[in-house]
């Protein structure tokens, strides 16, 4: 059911193995090693064709510099922070309730609710472009950080309701069987048994959202026109000239936007690693 660890295959696939990982980072990393070295390379490189040579000269400090100052990247970075924070709490919140109503209580239309969590992961989301900007046009909250906020976390709650039921669905139900037995309300089951028991998966999933919205580009461009509410992967745009891609500047960029939410799994990924793994053996 399961496949073979390495280290009990055979000799040859564990050679195979040890060739081809390496091989794999390698081309996995080259698109992101490839940025990076834009990011220092001096403009006249791009001009002479220089595209994936060794660059002429380090212009680290020119690029960088000219990112902040060709373009409001700070202020970007604080509309990506204005969504995204007040996205995971709501997000990660919602599908702590949701979760726990839908792995505790056994009500008749409980498998129904959790398959529409479930199937509006399966939508893609370009076809939902006309009708969502319709509706935030008709809300009044087109071009505004509230209604990029409501977006994702409308949108973002199914994935965090399937993963918070599943954990949820793990831990002993003995706990609140017991609790019930002494006369604990259901709010205070919830909020002195079932959520510090969650608190691996909701640091996982904050990781996990926080990262998946600060890296949003298409709603960021369809929901949002003005610089007022531009996040920051919409606002890189900026950096290009009228008449040339400035790609050395857009690629500093990147790796100044792309530096909050690799933080953040740093900081996290203790409890991130402990969240996705937490009743994967027994024992």
């Amino acid at each position: 059911m399961f496949p073979t660890p390495i280290q009990k295959s055979a000799r040859w696939a564990q050679i195979g193995y040890k060739l081809l990982l390496p091989m794999a980072l390698v081309l996995w990393l080259l698109p992101l090693i490839g940025v990076a070295v834009t990011s220092v390379r001096p403009a006249g490189d791009l001009a002479a064709g220089n595209y994936f040579g060794i660059p002429s000269s380090f212009a680290g400090v020119e690029n960088y510099t000219a990112v902040f100052q060709n373009s409001p990247i700070g202020w970007y970075i604080l509309n990506s922070f204005k969504v995204t924070i007040p996205t995971v709490i709501g997000a990660v919140a919602l599908s702590c309730l949701t979760g726990f109503a839908l792995a505790v209580y056994n009500f008749r239309a409980n498998l129904l609710l959790f398959f529409m969590f479930i199937a509006g992961n399966f939508i893609p989301f370009q076809i939902l472009m006309v009708p969502v900007r319709d509706m935030t046009l008709k809300a009044g909250m087109y071009d505004t950080t509230f209604g990029l906020v409501l977006f994702h976390v409308a949108f973002q709650t199914g994935f965090c309701t399937l993963f918070m039921r599943n954990f949820i669905k793990g831990l002993p139900f003995a706990l609140i069987e017991a609790a019930r037995v002494e006369g604990v309300s259901e709010w205070k089951i919830f909020t002195r048994i079932v959520l510090p028991l969650m608190r691996p998966a909701i640091a996982a999933l904050s990781v996990l959202v926080f990262t998946f919205i600060w890296n949003d580009y298409f709603w960021a461009t369809v929901l949002v026109q003005g610089q007022h509410a531009m996040p920051v992967t919409a606002g890189l745009y900026a950096l290009n000239g009228q008449w040339v891609a400035a790609w050395h500047l857009v690629s500093a960029g990147s790796i100044i936007a792309a530096l909050p939410p690799v933080l953040m799994f740093f900081l996290m990924q203790r409890h991130f690693i402990a969240g996705l793994t937490l009743g994967a053996t027994k024992g």
